[in-house]
């Protein structure tokens, strides 16, 4: 029993969180009234585009249209029908009298009336609802943190420009080998004999003497 008892407190208790959330959520919508005043004819249809360029409209914020049912409807329509006042492709058609739209997706929203004629009156009006930034944001996930940015590679030196060309000092002339080989004689035939030097002309002369000498010694029988 007591289980059964704490099951169905839990339950209460969850129960009452969730409807507090809902809570919380519609109190953020607001309900607008067409024109100001909530009234859907040709009387007021000349102030409806300053109301609407006046008001700020929020995903989840309703609009209120008042007309006589008998006479009049409500009809969301494409842009090209709001334009031309075409009712033959409706997004949605109310004829209640007493409609309240809810605003569920940003950006623009064209109504116009069931009646052409009074749409032609300018019975009809664009609702432009802002995007959801909050929802974005907390829907977006978290972007990783940009890597740094590395640092540009260093500069390599460039190396030390080649040493220019100089031509190359001319070998130093080489000395040209000496021959040793002695050069020929004069032949004997250019050139006569040499003469004799003064001790062969004194031993010449000497034998000379002593040859005449003997030669006279014979001659006169000495």
């Amino acid at each position: 029993m007591k289980t059964t008892s704490h099951h169905k407190t839990t339950m209460v208790v969850v129960l009452g969180l969730f409807s507090l959330f809902l809570m919380i959520q519609d109190g953020h919508a607001y309900q607008f009234k067409v024109g100001g005043s909530g009234d859907w004819s040709l009387a007021s249809c000349n102030s409806y585009d300053q109301w609407a360029h006046q008001s700020r409209f929020q995903i989840g914020d309703t609009v209120l249209f008042n007309y006589e049912a008998n006479k009049d409807s409500l009809v969301q329509v494409s842009e090209t029908d709001y334009k031309n006042c075409s009712t033959a492709s409706p997004i949605a058609k109310y004829s209640d009298g007493h409609t309240a739209v809810k605003l569920t997706q940003s950006g623009p929203h064209f109504f116009i009336s069931g009646n052409v004629d009074h749409c032609k009156n300018n019975e009809k009006v664009m609702i432009v609802v802002m995007a959801d930034r909050s929802n974005r944001s907390s829907a977006a996930p978290s972007s990783p943190p940009s890597a740094a940015p590395s640092p540009p590679p260093s500069a390599t030196p460039s190396p030390p420009p080649a040493s220019e060309d100089y031509p190359s000092p001319p070998p130093a002339p080489s000395t040209p080998e000496t021959d040793l080989t002695p050069a020929p004689g004069p032949s004997d035939e250019n050139h006569p004999p040499p003469t004799p030097n003064g001790a062969s002309l004194t031993v010449t002369n000497f034998l000379c003497s002593v040859g005449a000498f003997g030669g006279f010694s014979v001659l006169f029988g000495f």
